[in-house]
């Protein structure tokens, strides 16, 4: 998909309001109250004090556990059919572990030296925002920004190769809901930016999202299809329609991963939004179809080795061909349409 520069200058621009609503919401709120703060976000509201430690335990292990089994049970109803090679497994287990071990380090340095030493008289000047202010301005913050990450990593063919190996995978659900390549996860904004929100005292907001996000999203990669029902019975069609422009489901998520479009269900195009689809509405990329493709991943895969898919451009692919091999470059199919003969290939690429 090119980049359509009028169109991410407006979208730039509707995002800019975006972000502010929340800061707005929580400076209304101040004024009204007569600069008098109620509660902080430092403790709980009492309503939810039940749920701060299992919020805890399910950032600190809970999550891990809860992708381990679902994976299991997708594996053993054989819904990965013959797709979980040899090969796929041993880039799926890597791109789930290693960034466990290696990523906490990094953003460690970041929130206790950068942060310290970029803006050291700032620490919990935001602890004075109630918990549901800071909740839905880190929801906001977190989700719109990793959108555009996501979308410039679709629409820049050098940003690309970064992000492909999460679409290399011809199937879904927890096996590959970790893939990526380390430098994609590594450089993830939304990390930072929340990172720093919760420097400025809105750690107990960040914690909820983080919780609610993640059961979002490890859902909406999930080849368990939770959204079937909404879609199958009359009477859950209204909360169906509210759930797929809010959220993503399985079925707007697994259309991104699709590795055709055109077809009037895959739709890799689109569908960026990771927790919120609600930003594909407003933005025009999303396509809601509330059916399944029938293959997913890129038409250019060469199941290229593990270390090439995790760490390219680090360590190259010995493949040829491959995309993430020397003197490969990809190239989107629309500014040159002799490169692929199919122009529904995902991603065209040359010599």
């Amino acid at each position: 998909m090119a980049l359509d520069k009028t169109k991410l200058k407006r979208d730039l621009g509707i995002s800019l309001f975006i972000y502010s609503l929340p800061v707005l919401a929580i400076y209304l709120y101040f004024k009204l109250n007569n600069g008098i703060v109620a509660e902080s976000q430092l403790t709980l509201p009492s309503y939810l004090e039940f749920l701060q430690p299992v919020f805890k335990n399910i950032r600190s292990w809970g999550l891990i556990v809860f992708s381990i089994v679902l994976g299991i049970v997708e594996f053993t109803a054989g819904l990965y059919d013959d797709h979980w090679t040899g090969r796929e497994r041993k880039v799926d287990i890597i791109c789930f572990l290693a960034p466990k071990l290696l990523l906490p380090p990094v953003t460690a340095y970041f929130s206790l030296t950068v942060l310290p030493y970029v803006i050291p008289n700032l620490a919990n000047t935001l602890s004075w925002v109630p918990f549901w202010g800071g909740f839905f301005l880190i929801a906001i913050a977190d989700d719109l920004t990793q959108y555009w990450y996501h979308r410039l990593h679709h629409q820049v063919p050098f940003l690309w190769r970064f992000h492909r190996t999460h679409h290399s995978a011809p199937y879904m659900g927890m096996a590959m809901a970790s893939r990526q390549n380390f430098l994609y996860t590594v450089f993830f904004s939304q990390i930072y930016l929340t990172a720093t929100l919760t420097y400025l005292g809105l750690g107990i907001p960040a914690l909820f999202v983080l919780v609610v996000k993640s059961f979002i999203t490890l859902g909406a990669h999930s080849s368990l299809a939770w959204d079937k029902p909404f879609y199958k019975y009359k009477v859950l069609h209204p909360i169906a329609w509210v759930l797929e422009r809010l959220i993503s489901t399985p079925a707007t998520h697994h259309a991104h991963h699709a590795d055709t479009s055109g077809d009037g269900v895959g739709h890799f195009k689109g569908n960026f939004g990771n927790m919120f689809f609600l930003w594909d509405v407003i933005f025009g990329t999303g396509l809601i179809t509330r059916k399944f493709p029938k293959s997913y991943g890129t038409k250019s895969y060469k199941s290229e080795e593990w270390y090439a898919q995790f760490l390219w451009p680090i360590f190259k692919s010995k493949i040829e061909g491959s995309p993430l091999a020397d003197g490969v470059i990809a190239i989107p199919i629309s500014q040159k349409q002799t490169v692929q003969p199919n122009p529904n290939a995902y991603e065209p690429v040359q010599s």
